[in-house]
């Protein structure tokens, strides 16, 4: 159960590596200085147009510097002017590893190779209560329930497959999941959203042209807010690279409409005396 009063403030409009950065022997060098293993240091180099230099003298002191044999190995075979694969450093390309700005993705895998498609979020500004009758006739026994409701009836991500994979970039060096002031500029200094743990995967139900989630309840006994543990999907997910995350649905998710959310702000009296809260949530639809 997630503390009252958090909010998500996600930017995906913040600056990133660029598209068609070129990497030198200063970005293997800066790689290895954050901690970065082996693996990904080779797939940022296939997956990059390159410009090393390496006559005998750099490769020496690269070596010095602590670069790997296997890494200078890949540094040598890639072609200085690697083109054909700037376009695969596009945001929409299928391979985790591409650099791209940070935010939430699904990957969609039909047709191949497939291609990542970026899920906007959407924010909940609005409450909608549930069972207040049978609260008010149990003089508060009977919990009344709180939910977020977001706009339109249908997400603009549509996933093919039932069980769809998620990646999330968060920029390690901001602790957020946006780079430079985007982040906390919207939540304030100090913000750190750092794990997909931190989310929930929820089903929405679809009434009047509006997708709603539960998200809270009241009773005499006091409030809660968060998505109950009930109303959870379970999700799992590992870690890729520092900052990146692959995010995948433990079971098959039936045709519907989902999305990941992060906490709400308002909550207990506040939700129950007509409270507003907030949450902002990156929202797919299963298809049919």
């Amino acid at each position: 159960m997630r503390k009252i009063g958090l909010l998500l403030g996600l930017l995906i409009s913040g600056p990133s590596f660029a598209a068609s950065e070129i990497v030198t022997n200063d970005t293997v060098l800066k790689l290895i200085s954050a901690g970065m293993t082996e693996d990904v240091i080779i797939a940022k180099i296939k997956a990059s147009p390159t410009k090393f230099d390496l006559d005998t003298d750099k490769i020496i002191s690269l070596k010095k510097s602590g670069v790997s044999g296997p890494v200078l190995a890949a540094m040598i075979g890639a072609p200085s002017t690697n083109v054909t694969n700037i376009a695969a450093l596009s945001a929409d390309s299928p391979d985790p590893f591409v650099p791209r700005p940070s935010g939430v993705y699904m990957l969609e895998t039909d047709p191949a190779p497939g291609k990542m498609l970026r899920i906007d979020p959407t924010t909940s500004n609005q409450t909608k209560t549930g069972n207040f009758l049978g609260y008010a006739l149990t003089g508060g026994i009977a919990s009344m329930s709180f939910k977020a409701v977001i706009p339109n009836d249908r997400a603009r991500i549509v996933a093919k497959a039932p069980q769809p994979n998620f990646y999330f970039y968060f920029d390690q060096a901001n602790g957020s999941l946006s780079s430079g002031a985007g982040f906390n500029a919207f939540f304030g200094p100090g913000a750190a959203v750092t794990s997909p743990s931190e989310f929930s995967l929820v089903r929405f139900d679809t009434k009047n042209g509006r997708r709603e989630a539960k998200v809270g309840k009241f009773n005499i006994g006091g409030a809660k807010s968060g998505v109950m543990d009930k109303d959870r999907i379970a999700f799992q997910y590992d870690q890729l690279a520092p900052g990146v995350f692959k995010v995948s649905p433990t079971a098959p998710l039936s045709p519907g409409e989902y999305g990941f959310l992060y906490s709400v702000s308002g909550g207990g009296m506040g939700m129950a005396s007509g409270g507003n809260m907030m949450a902002r949530v990156f929202d797919f639809s299963i298809g049919k």
